[in-house]
């Protein structure tokens, strides 16, 4: 805490009204001001207060971007503290650095541009950086105004596949219940989820929950140690003594949650511990499901999974047990090749046993950024439009008469599509609000290649990234950004429980920074000033009046005027009784094929996993819940001993595609597996790996090991 003051000292009274008034631009629980809608008390993290600096920091030096040679192999973390972005900058092809511009400079010159290029060479991507729903909405309404659907974000990098499966069994894309419903459940299970790390607050919830009697589980290849013992510091007990968490750890393999589940579903259906009513009262495609899992032989899911039949009856017989459950996943699930079908097999298991649409059960993808769930919903995806709706003719043509202008009818590039577009020489525009593409996706000498290939790079911005001192093909635009918490009209928000938070404007002007929606309006008015009275918008208001009309679930959000104005759209749980929103009422099940990942003698399965930090924003060197630093090794101590390593030493892993240098670092994880810290991990990690239903990149790879002096 003492850190965090003396960072802010020279902006204190602006940063107690970001705290005091503003939602947490940190994870997606949702703290609006100090408090939730979870348990009463105050809330604050650690994770909100290192991006505190974000909101309080001064403007960058005009002149510091004037030789972008002298900043190359400065770390991410050394150049956010040179400070805010404060004046639109261009650097032209040649030009050794960026000269300052004014904005009309920058609307005239970009407009024409958009105006010259087709627009099935031009998109845009759009971070979860605090961003609001208000930009995501601008940013689609005006990538379609311009006549592209390239247009997507940070969501396509972890949960679409969560989106992709939940669409197609429930009809629904978020999570079916509350944080509420944590407390007091019977059963409550991590699915490749580390919150204690992750979403910091919610270990007050997990507190609660131990004592209303619910068991925890984790079905993940490491024991996370925060997940085992956390320190809740606003808990006098916990904060002395700690909150034991989970009760049952199965560790799994990197990737064998699939067959785990799978096993676990057989078993339960063989001895009958399914909930029979609900699966016929409200669900289809049982019976192939049940088919399918009968063929699977167990040496196949014991071998994928890394786990015997006895620790699948042991699970299986923990869910026979519980009349209510949540189950919860994340980024070790989705981040797979096969993502949407490991999500599908946790929905199917969930399904089975009637976890859904009523108080203490749900079904949760948990969001790890504070406005990523509205990113899709508000229609800012290369996939659908506003409301979740999927782009074809008709559906088309309703939104070009809502707007009044004609929207494209085609399917976008998604954020690792855009990258394999750049590479290939098909954009001649690339605009990204905020994000890393260089640091967030796999290979980042591939990324770099591709960048550097697009004639007309965009960087709006709060703070500047290695990303963007990258050469470009003729010019490289920074156009800086104001902070949610200065944008004007405010902002809004929605959290993982589908919470939608009113965050107030707290004034400041760093420079000549614009309010993200704002640049993106004029940038479509100055391009095409002949149809400008289209796009509307002309106040954060009336954005909202239109998100409203536009996406009908959102209807409440134009009444939000201060902090603390929320509402939940769906109400406390989606399926209510089990009656989904689909086209008869009923879910749906879907068999889940073994990936048949295979296990090398000699190798190891690496994946990447998160430390202290933010997105790819690292505020430690060492994980204060493991003590493991940016470069460690996370290894099995089975398999440091049949190495020969002790903690520290040095070891190379290389895969097909690179390699990386680190130290061993022995934990309790499934022996077999490895995991690096990301986004250091990203150059042993393959591009064109995607997962077919959301087009999640697979952040893992087959690596060698060797030892290094």
């Amino acid at each position: 805490m003492l850190k965090v003051i003396w960072e802010n000292r020279d902006n204190l009274p602006y940063a107690w009204k970001v705290l005091n008034r503003g939602v947490c631009d940190g994870c997606a629980l949702g703290v609006a001001g100090l408090h939730d809608w979870t348990i009463k008390g105050v809330h604050l993290c650690m994770t909100r207060l290192n991006l505190l600096r974000l909101n309080t920091m001064p403007a960058m030096p005009e002149e510091a971007l004037k030789d972008v040679a002298s900043l190359r192999g400065m770390s991410n973390r050394s150049l956010r503290s040179l400070g805010r972005l404060a004046y639109p900058m261009l650097r032209r092809k040649g030009e050794p650095g960026f000269k300052r511009v004014s904005w009309d400079e920058t609307f005239s010159s970009l407009g024409k541009h958009f105006r010259d290029a087709d627009p099935r060479r031009a998109a845009f991507f759009v971070t979860a950086r605090g961003v609001t729903n208000e930009v995501y909405y601008m940013a689609q309404k005006v990538a379609r105004f311009l006549g592209t659907n390239h247009v997507d974000n940070a969501a396509r990098l972890c949960h679409a596949p969560s989106t992709a499966a939940m669409k197609r069994t429930l009809g629904i894309a978020a999570t079916t219940c509350s944080y509420k419903d944590w407390i007091g459940t019977d059963l409550l299970v991590f699915f490749g989820s580390n919150p204690a790390n992750d979403q910091p607050v919610s270990t007050k919830y997990l507190h609660e929950a131990k004592a209303a009697g619910t068991k925890v589980v984790m079905v993940n290849p490491y024991r996370e140690p925060g997940m085992e013992r956390y320190w809740v510091p606003s808990n006098a007990s916990s904060a002395m003594f700690g909150t034991a968490i989970t009760d049952h750890w199965f560790s799994v393999h990197q990737g064998g949650d699939i067959a785990f589940l799978s096993g676990v579903s057989k078993i339960m259906i063989q001895e009958g511990w399914i909930n029979r009513s609900f699966v016929e009262d409200h669900t289809e495609g049982f019976e192939v499901w049940k088919e399918h899992l009968q063929a699977l032989s167990w040496d196949s899911l014991e071998r994928d999974a890394g786990l015997p039949r006895a620790a699948m009856l042991e699970m299986a017989k923990l869910l026979r047990d519980a009349r209510n459950a949540v189950l919860v996943w994340s980024m070790g699930i989705t981040q797979h090749g096969f993502g949407t079908d490991a999500v599908q097999a946790i929905l199917n298991l969930g399904l089975a046993q009637g976890y859904l649409g009523r108080d203490f059960n749900g079904l949760m993808p948990i969001r790890g950024h504070s406005s990523v769930q509205g990113g899709a919903e508000m229609g800012a995806y290369s996939t659908v439009f506003p409301g979740g709706i999927p782009i074809n003719s008709d559906n088309a043509a309703q939104l070009s008469q809502q707007y009044g202008f004609e929207v494209p009818d085609w399917p976008g590039y998604s954020a690792v599509e855009m990258i394999e577009a750049a590479d290939q020489g098909d954009l001649d525009i690339l605009y990204s609000i905020g994000g890393n593409f260089l640091r967030t996706l796999p290979d980042p000498n591939q990324v770099s290649q591709a960048l550097s290939r697009v004639p007309v790079r965009v960087h709006q911005d709060i703070l500047m990234t290695d990303q963007a001192l990258l050469d470009g093909g003729q010019e490289v635009w920074l156009l800086p950004a104001r902070t949610r918490y200065e944008q004007r009209d405010g902002g809004v928000e929605t959290s993982t429980e589908r919470r939608v938070m009113f965050s107030p404007e707290i004034p400041r002007q760093v420079g000549e920074a614009m309010s993200e929606w704002e640049i993106l309006r004029e940038l479509a008015i100055r391009t095409f000033p002949e149809r400008a009275h289209l796009i509307g918008c002309e106040s954060g208001w009336a954005m909202r009046e239109e998100i409203a009309r536009i996406v009908p679930f959102y209807d409440g959000i134009q009444h939000l005027r201060q902090t603390g104005d929320a509402f939940q759209y769906g109400g406390p749980h989606l399926c209510p009784d089990g009656v989904c929103p689909t086209s008869d009422g009923r879910a749906r099940f879907h068999a889940t094929p073994l990936p048949g990942l295979g296990h090398q003698e000699g190798t190891y399965w690496v994946s990447t996993r998160r430390g202290k930090q933010f997105n790819s924003l690292i505020y430690s060197e060492v994980d204060p819940l493991n003590g493991a630093p940016r470069n460690a090794v996370l290894i099995s101590q089975e398999d440091c001993e049949r190495e020969g390593l002790a903690q520290g030493d040095g070891v190379m892993l290389r895969s097909d595609t690179g390699q990386f240098s680190g130290v061993a670092w022995p934990v309790r994880i499934t022996p077999g597996n490895l995991q690096i810290h990301w986004p250091e991990g990203n150059d042993l990690i393959a591009t064109g790996r995607t997962d077919k239903g959301g087009g999640v990149p697979a952040y893992n790879a087959r690596v060698t090991l060797a030892t290094e002096p």
